[in-house]
């Protein structure tokens, strides 16, 4: 079989110890480069420890060619060992999944498996049994890969209707995805006519953020009062690019458009008034010599006080004793020391929650976490194939305690390769998301406590430089020696394990649940939890 497909893909070459780190590794390569990244495993148990990283980087967009292989085609379908039926498995997170049934389909199923990687933004799966690696064949037909970008924007009755809507609307409210990127300039300009606020989805928050008067922060469960609130008070709200899939944080009484390049997305999340399908560069600059400027800016001001306020309690959070560490303070002093082009990746859970909350979108820094699978441990594998494609740049994961100790094993790849990622683990001795879920609802957390080595202590045993942190006047120190360590390097941050992720808005059945916890708590001999609690969160 031929090579020279992927022989174009930029060589980047990383063996990982675990095939989860190798998918997400090769996802947070593409997902920061856009270009294709290709990762191969052995048949049965192998593949098949490659299932959560594909999944993570399909759900992400990212371009990434997975070749699982199978047993020789001859054994194939008599229950062999390590056979595995790799089409059930990986047909529902790809784009592409296809088998290679003779040699003479190599070169073209690997083009196509290529090409739709690249167009549709996810994984694309091929599949070839062991032994036709042995087999050659002639190889003269040339086929390639081919992508590309067509123009896309609404008819000019749809625009109209568009149009009707803005100008029969007082408060209006952008609220701008990922497909919104490239689309900063003309964002701005329309915020700028109609005197509307710009909320950002955490996936835009990179682009979004950065020199943006208009912009007001996230709303949902992880964001922010101000841009929870103009999405909830205006009475049109423009959707430009987003798939939020959260329909209690979208307003009741507003018209709500939707523009998106793919139209199974329109309508999905929440009933809307107008579906559009497009590019939301190319439809923003068909409608911006259209729009009329808007005079009244009450919307807009009300939803700037706030995020300023936002923003003053959100360094307020950052305020630590002696020796109780929020992770805020962490994040905060991360922010500032941190490169402007810093390239961020945090596990799921409450390191996700930090980044998007306290990290700033500067310069050219860049972020990535897992906000549509959720999956835990995702930060260091990622970051470590980042670290390969920019070999220049400081590319930092974010981990909990919890994910770090789900795939240690791949540490020793960091050492093998000498890839100098930086690791900062949040450690709480907790699933921290976790037991703050169940105290939230009122339980007593179970099976939550974790008993974690001295990771410090742990990077030195494989190689690596660390550092471990428990008391506040310590932390710059550490940050600035573990930043400026020319190897992979961890720094062990002991935190509040009371800490809470806060909505931007606390409902009376929040606090109810809260306080059925305090009261389990107590009738179960564990009241100093609940004095912690207290003071952590309710007493700031």
């Amino acid at each position: 079989m031929t090579p020279s497909i992927i022989s174009q893909i930029p060589l980047i070459i990383l063996i990982s110890n675990h095939e989860e780190v190798g998918g997400l590794a090769a996802g947070g390569e593409s997902y920061m480069t856009g270009e294709l990244s290709l990762c191969a495993g052995t048949c049965g148990p192998g593949s098949l420890h490659f299932v959560n990283g594909i999944f993570e980087s399909h759900r992400n967009g990212s371009p990434v060619v997975l070749i699982a292989s199978n047993v020789d085609r001859h054994q194939q379908g008599l229950n062999f060992p390590q056979e595995v039926d790799q089409t059930k498995i990986y047909d529902q997170c790809s784009v592409f999944c296809e088998r290679i049934s003779h040699p003479d389909q190599a070169r073209r199923i690997t083009a196509l498996a290529a090409q739709a990687a690249l167009s549709k933004n996810g994984v694309a799966v091929i599949e070839v049994n062991g032994d036709m690696f042995k087999e050659k064949v002639d190889d003269n037909m040339s086929w390639q890969v081919h992508t590309a970008s067509p123009v896309s924007h609404p008819n000019p009755d749809e625009m109209n209707q568009l149009l009707d809507l803005i100008n029969t609307s007082d408060r209006i409210t952008l609220y701008a995805g990922i497909e919104a990127k490239g689309a900063k300039t003309e964002l701005i300009d329309l915020a700028k006519r109609l005197k509307a606020p710009i909320v950002h989805s955490s996936r835009s928050k990179e682009f979004i953020e950065p020199d943006n008067a208009y912009q007001v922060g996230m709303t949902g469960i992880l964001g922010n009062r101000a841009g929870m609130e103009a999405v909830l008070e205006c009475d049109l709200l423009l959707c430009l690019g987003t798939d939020f899939a959260y329909s209690q944080f979208y307003p009741e009484k507003a018209k709500i458009v939707q523009l998106d390049i793919d139209p199974t997305h329109l309508g999905r999340r929440s009933p809307i008034d107008l579906g559009l399908v497009g590019d939301v560069k190319n439809t923003l600059t068909q409608l911006l010599p259209l729009v009329e400027e808007k005079s009244s800016t009450k919307h807009l001001d009300k939803a700037l006080a706030q995020w300023k306020k936002d923003k003053e309690d959100y360094n307020e959070e950052a305020k630590s004793d002696e020796t109780l560490i929020h992770p805020q303070s962490v994040t905060h002093k991360l922010n500032e020391l941190a490169d402007d082009n810093a390239i961020f990746t945090a596990d799921g859970g409450s390191p996700m929650v930090w980044l998007l909350r306290h990290l700033s979108a500067r310069g050219d820094r860049r972020f990535l976490t897992s906000l549509l699978l959720g999956t835990m441990a995702n930060a260091y594998p990622q970051a470590l194939g980042i670290a390969k494609a920019y070999p220049g740049r400081q590319v930092i994961a974010m981990c909990g305690d919890g994910g770090m100790t789900m795939l240690m094993g791949d540490l020793l790849t960091l050492v093998q390769e000498n890839i100098p990622v930086k690791l900062l683990i949040y450690n709480n001795e907790s699933l921290g998301f976790v037991e703050m879920e169940q105290r939230v609802e009122g339980l007593l957390d179970a099976f939550t406590g974790l008993k974690n080595p001295d990771f410090a202590a742990l990077a030195h045993t494989v190689g690596m430089d660390g550092w471990r942190v428990e008391h506040i006047s310590e932390l710059e120190g550490a940050m600035h020696k573990w930043l400026a360590s020319d190897k992979p390097a961890i720094l062990d941050v002991k935190v509040s394990r009371m800490e809470l992720v806060m909505p931007p808005k606390i409902e009376a059945g929040q606090v109810a649940s809260t306080a059925l916890f305090g009261i389990k708590a107590v009738l179960n001999g564990r009241t100093n939890e609940v004095v912690s609690l207290l003071r952590d969160n309710f007493l700031r």
